[in-house]
């Protein structure tokens, strides 16, 4: 699978059902010294904005990802 076939799956949060948008408008997260993904920082869907101008994310760990299904992308954080 591709990053480019990932970008319409709904981002979805196991612990209380919560959607997050889609991984479209997402931004990836990367350890430069390892190569690999470390989390995706979902736009905070309250549209609030802070101080500066810029919009909140929430970071969700790359390892908080249970499944990647055919339309979705289901992750598992309580506290989110």
């Amino acid at each position: 699978m591709r990053l480019s076939d990932l970008g319409d799956k709904e981002i979805v949060n196991l612990a209380n059902g919560s959607r997050h948008g889609q991984l479209a408008d997402a931004e990836l997260l990367f350890d430069e010294q390892k190569g690999v993904i470390k989390a995706i920082l979902l736009p905070d869907i309250s549209g609030r904005f802070n101080f500066w101008g810029n919009k909140d994310y929430l970071q969700l760990p790359w390892n908080a990802i249970r499944k990647i299904g055919e339309d979705i992308i289901i992750f598992d954080v309580p506290e989110l």
